[in-house]
């Protein structure tokens, strides 16, 4: 059987979980402020992208606010599902995300796997603490991601914004005068790459970075992660202020103290999206992700 654990494993003191969530998840701040007024067709003032960009982060961290619950399918190949192609429901609680897998690499679960699935379903339902306290790793992760994503005006130099489609592009590399206050600022802070917003409601559609040169900690002695680590991530409208995740990519390598591995490599696909209620229990919640 397939050992699952939602969790990230701590490799070293450096939580290399953290870092990657730090420079990946990128992508779960989530609402909006001031629309900005930019058109196609009217010239930016300098600066402008930088302004932008500082709207944008604002109201990401308002959506985060006010964020709804969905049920959703996703197809996820990961460190966590061991390298396997995994199709999962996923649905939303306060306590943090219920999943009930469905079928692995491309292959319904036999009769015995998916009872012992159902009696992991059956567990959290017995004791649904312990779900939520095992479920705040991940949302801590997800917080310290949106933190360091409101550093990105300040830890960032934009080019001037251009249409590309229906949105507008913004690429970014390090700004040379900030100073990084953590070891996860620093790998964020090496990256370089790409935003797309809406301008119509100033929201992230896209955003991917890569690192080109290998960020080395302590002299190399505590980490040292390596070039050609990156992110990506897509996110769509479903209503508003909801945006949702569809898409995303990571690949983050690289090695700790001791000469241990940094690792965190994911690609997720997300789809069929359906509200569910915003106090959704638990029990309900598993007895849905169980539904066909």
């Amino acid at each position: 059987m397939t050992k699952r654990d939602d969790n990230s494993k701590q490799t070293s003191k450096l939580r290399p979980g953290r870092i990657a969530a730090g420079v990946l998840l990128c992508v779960f701040p989530v609402v909006p402020v001031q629309l900005a007024s930019a058109a196609y067709d009217v010239p930016l003032q300098p600066g402008s992208a930088k302004e932008m960009v500082t709207a944008v982060m604002a109201n990401e961290v308002l959506a985060g606010l006010h964020r709804d619950h969905y049920a959703y399918l996703s197809k996820e190949r990961s460190d966590r599902t061991g390298g396997h192609l995994w199709l999962e429901k996923v649905v939303e609680t306060n306590a943090g995300k219920v999943r009930f897998l469905l079928a692995e690499d491309g292959e319904p679960l036999s009769p015995e796997r998916a009872g012992q699935e159902r009696g992991r379903l059956a567990a959290i339902v017995a004791d649904p603490d312990a779900f939520a306290k095992k479920s705040q790793t991940v949302k801590d992760d997800e917080a310290h991601a949106r933190q360091m994503l409101q550093l990105a005006p300040k830890a960032f130099l934009f080019d001037t914004p251009r249409a590309e489609g229906d949105f507008l592009r913004i690429d970014f590399k390090p700004n040379p005068e900030y100073e990084a206050q953590s070891m996860e600022e620093r790998v964020l802070h090496a990256m370089a790459g790409t935003m797309l917003i809406d301008p119509q409601v100033m929201r992230l559609h896209h955003i991917e970075g890569r690192l080109p040169a290998d960020v080395s900690i302590g002299f190399g002695l505590l980490a040292t992660i390596h070039a050609g680590s990156s992110f990506s991530t897509t996110r769509d409208r479903l209503g508003q202020p909801d945006w949702k995740t569809i898409l995303l990519d990571t690949a983050i390598n690289g090695r700790a103290i001791f000469f241990k591995s940094i690792a965190r490599n994911e690609h997720a696909e997300h789809s069929d999206f359906v509200r569910v209620s915003n106090d959704l229990p638990v029990p309900e919640a598993v007895a849905l992700a169980e539904q066909p």
